[in-house]
């Protein structure tokens, strides 16, 4: 039984700058040749990295693996300020309850309440990118707005609001982008003014998400804190709005940058839900989940873990891993089973993910239908990519059709 801990000096993590939407191939070495390594984030302390499938389940689902332990940690993290905090920071039973009245808010039914809702919206963007004509930057006149809208008429937020919300919710996904006082003051804004939200929802109730959060809070047996109202709401917010605008852009590139998956899916639009799928697990979204505390003694992927110890899953490095996936580095829309860490796993699991799958199935559905010529209108090379964000993605994607 191998302990690296004493063995050399830990890998900088991330291993490098991104580049574009590849994986970086020390992955695929480590995953066969040391899938448990030591690493050393910009902040806080040293971590043990899980790169293979198997074992990144294990740090996502196992109770031995405790997000709350790390709130007395100096956690590693990319960020200089802590970001997991509210519920991601919490294990069950606390986690259970907030995660239990978030899901009578944020049901399946509500989601697809908002699908027609939805198409409506995607449809009227395209018509105005049509008026417009191209070329036409997709992250400003699709993306952006339809994750907006869509959020926005999720929380029951005033049109006359909505640019504030775009603004605000970069400071949730955000390590260099941003620099802190700023962070600061945006999560500041944004929290006050869910505080208003929700008092307004108490006074005069509504049917929004919103309206939902204070009914449960109210009504139900385990009682939402003021404080904690503001951060769930929050957490939704950041899972259904910038990771969503984010992974719109980041698969129609993908698409197009693949033309025979690109092809198939224009013949074969019935495709369009595994193709969500196969682009979630394709596609590096963000580096890795945050780290997880051994609540005792263990061993993983060979490696004694010791109690106390953080250990940080790599979702984009598992969802390649060649023993689940039949060649894991193409994209392959007609893939069967699917078991990605997209929405991560375990009771950390993404709570926006159904209506994240909403969205991108929609948009995608749209843009196939209305622009089947839609293509890149620059070359590849040019095209700019966000950095100091927890997620990559592109500052602009210029399309035409």
């Amino acid at each position: 039984m191998a302990d690296t801990r004493q063995s050399g000096t830990a890998r900088s993590y991330p291993f490098g700058v991104p580049d574009r939407l590849n994986l970086d191939p020390l992955y695929a070495r480590l995953r066969t040749q040391e899938p448990i390594t030591r690493v050393r984030l910009p902040f806080g302390e040293e971590a043990w990295l899980a790169t293979r499938h198997a074992d990144v389940r294990t740090v996502l689902g196992d109770p031995r693996f405790s997000r709350a332990a790390g709130v007395v940690r100096d956690e590693p993290r990319t960020t200089p300020q802590r970001v997991g905090t509210g519920i991601l920071a919490m294990d069950p039973p606390a986690h259970s309850r907030l995660r239990r009245l978030a899901g009578k808010a944020l049901t399946a039914r509500r989601v697809e309440q908002l699908r027609p809702a939805t198409a409506e919206i995607a449809n009227d963007l395209v018509d105005a990118m049509a008026a417009a004509g191209p070329p036409v930057d997709l992250v400003g006149a699709f993306s952006t707005p339809l994750a907006v809208r869509v959020i926005c008429r999720l929380f029951g937020v005033p049109d006359a609001d909505q640019g504030l919300f775009g603004t605000w919710s970069e400071a949730t996904v955000w390590t260099t982008s941003l620099p802190p006082d700023r962070v600061m003051e945006h999560l500041g804004s944004l929290h006050a003014y869910l505080a208003g939200l929700i008092a307004q929802r108490r006074n005069a109730p509504t049917g929004d998400l919103i309206g939902a959060l204070v009914q449960a809070r109210d009504t139900g047996d385990d009682r939402l804190s003021e404080p904690e109202m503001v951060e769930l709401a929050a957490g939704l917010l950041a899972a259904g709005h910038e990771t969503t605008v984010t992974q719109i852009s980041n698969f129609v590139y993908v698409l197009l940058t693949n033309p025979g998956q690109l092809a198939l899916l224009r013949s074969r639009p019935d495709l369009v839900p595994a193709a969500v799928e196969e682009l979630l697990r394709y596609v590096p979204l963000g580096a890795a989940a945050f780290a997880r505390y051994a609540t005792e003694d263990l061993t993983l992927g060979g490696v004694r873990i010791r109690a106390g110890d953080p250990v940080i899953g790599a979702l984009s490095s598992a969802n390649r891993d060649g023993a689940v996936f039949a060649d894991p580095d193409a994209l392959d829309i007609t893939r069967g089973a699917n078991p990605h860490f997209g929405f991560g796993h375990g009771v950390h699991q993404c709570i926006g993910a159904q209506l994240a799958r909403m969205e991108l199935q929609v948009a995608l559905q749209t843009l196939l239908g209305r622009a089947p010529a839609l293509a890149l209108a620059v070359d590849e090379k040019e095209l700019e990519w966000k950095s100091g964000l927890l997620v990559r993605g592109l500052r602009a994607l210029p399309v035409t059709w």
